[in-house]
């Protein structure tokens, strides 16, 4: 039986776990205490609620026509320039090239005021950048095919027309589609600011959003202030935004304030991500501070309100393709490798515990999907203890065999296969049994959050010593942390640190 990880009495608390998070008409105090993230009407023992995966929703402002210009801007002057100065053969590569450090500038981000002379200085330094680097190549394989500087001037300069043009093709036929075909937008926050974006909005169809309702958040004092929602509809309950999402078919949500500002603008953030829907962040008082987001460049508008999309880090599929590759070599190298320690586990346990080496489990993974977790088994308890107790850490019961393989956390080795199989990565948010997730998102905000990631073996909760009865509240932090910081060298970090406090024998069970 494997013991908790995490205390989840006296820490974080909001209020019982079985208890309603929307009663009817409540005090603006009491929705405070509704800052849960989709919180459960209780936990139950038998299954957590399976939490809904982003929905991809196709776009008209996707970043393929911006990505057609692009490449037919390259490969034109590429075309052009082509003779005894650049093989035909470079076009490609070079449009390709361009493309790459386009997306490394952000000029395919979302952007409500789209506009392809205000991008024009970084269009021209990645053409630059980018003839300047086929010439370099050019001139170290074949030094008899160098580029003049008139050669590459000219480059430069019809690239960076012809993708402006391109460019501006693109915005215009989007703003025309957007005034035709409007998308249903909430607008998130308080008071007279929330209202005057969504006026904003209403009044300027060419920004593509016609709100449909106001989600009124706490101001800064705490308490939710009336708004003058200009006959829009005010939702005062996650419930109510949740219904509005579904029946109006909400594409959009405006935020005025920052994510991070309280609970309850931090789990509708969550709320709109579930439902697939695209996350701007406009500044009606332009003191808005962000933290741990990518501000686009150059800025983007709303009718003069400071506006950028909320991007969530770990919504990068390359990198997420590369995880989950590094995540299948390193665990079936480590299987490998472990065999012999593995096999003397196994054969310790059969001798010391009887029959039954392996220990499964019910644990809930990626998007609150159930799979069953393996470990070595170091205690015998029934199906309702297994599922239910909360800590098995002092249990006389427990063989010094199954002891050992606990503090060593060498019980945790046949995990492994797990990640092979793709139900867990290396580094992730530690599973949780479903009874205590059902528990914990009822009482600690932001806790149901940590299942936007695939859970791991090792994370940045556990490298910073939250194992076993530790709090519930910090763990849950730190692995929300460890998802808006997400990057593979972050990964690879605490696998290292992982491995030395592996070494030094202090990876206790989690």
């Amino acid at each position: 039986m494997d013991s908790a990880p995490a205390r989840h009495t006296g820490q974080g608390g909001t209020g019982p776990a079985g208890g309603s998070a929307f009663a009817p008409a409540p005090h603006p105090a009491a929705r405070r205490s509704a800052a849960a993230i989709h919180p459960p009407r209780g936990p139950r023992a038998d299954q957590a609620r399976t939490a809904l995966r982003p929905r991809r929703v196709r776009r008209r402002d996707g970043l393929l026509p911006l990505l057609t210009a692009d490449t037919l801007a390259a490969v034109l002057t590429a075309t052009a320039v082509q003779g005894p100065a650049l093989p035909v053969a470079a076009a490609l590569p070079a449009a390709v090239l361009f493309a790459a450090l386009n997306a490394q500038a952000g000029l395919y981000r979302p952007r409500l005021a789209p506009s392809a002379l205000l991008e024009l200085p970084a269009l021209a330094g990645r053409s630059a950048a980018l003839w300047c680097g086929v010439a370099a190549v050019l001139a170290a394989v074949d030094p008899g095919r160098t580029l003049g500087w008139s050669v590459l001037l000219t480059a430069v300069c019809a690239q960076v027309v012809l993708a402006c043009a391109g460019r501006g093709a693109v915005n215009q036929l989007r703003r025309r589609a957007a005034v035709r075909r409007p998308a249903s937008a909430l607008v998130v926050g308080p008071g007279a600011g929330a209202a005057a974006v969504a006026a904003a909005l209403h009044g300027r169809p060419e920004y593509g959003l016609r709100p449909v309702g106001l989600a009124d958040t706490p101001a800064a004092g705490g308490e939710a202030q009336p708004a003058r929602s200009g006959g829009l509809p005010v939702l005062a309950t996650h419930e109510d935004v949740r219904r509005a999402v579904i029946q109006n078919s909400v594409r959009h949500a405006v935020f005025t304030r920052p994510a991070e500002a309280d609970e309850r603008t931090a789990s509708l953030v969550r709320l709109f991500h579930d439902h697939g829907c695209r996350l701007w962040l406009a500044d009606p008082a332009g003191t808005a501070k962000v933290t741990g987001m990518r501000v686009p460049h150059p800025a983007d508008q709303l009718w003069g309100y400071a506006v950028q999309p909320l991007l969530p880090r770990p919504a990068r599929p390359l990198e997420r393709w590369a995880k989950r590759g590094i995540d299948t070599v390193l665990a079936a190298l480590a299987l490998v490798a472990a065999a012999p320690v593995m096999g003397a586990c196994a054969l310790a346990v059969r001798l010391g515990d009887g029959p039954g080496v392996i220990f499964r489990q019910e644990r809930v993974g990626l998007y609150g999907r159930p799979f069953t977790l393996l470990k070595f088994r170091t205690l015998r308890a029934d199906e309702h203890e297994a599922a239910t107790r909360w800590t098995v850490a002092g249990d006389r019961r427990m063989s010094p065999v199954g002891s050992f393989l606990r503090k060593s956390s060498l019980d945790e080795l046949p995990q492994l296969w797990n990640v092979v199989r793709g139900d867990m990565s290396l580094v992730g948010p530690r599973p949780e049994r479903p009874f205590f997730v059902a528990k914990f998102s009822s009482i600690h905000p932001g806790y149901e959050a940590r299942h936007r990631m695939p859970v791991g073996i090792t994370g940045l909760a556990q490298i910073n010593g939250l194992r076993g009865d530790t709090s519930i509240e910090d763990r849950a932090r730190f692995d929300n942390h460890y998802i808006d910081t997400w990057s593979l060298w972050q990964d690879l970090w605490i696998l290292a640190r992982t491995a030395a406090s592996f070494f030094r024998f202090r990876l206790g069970g989690s």
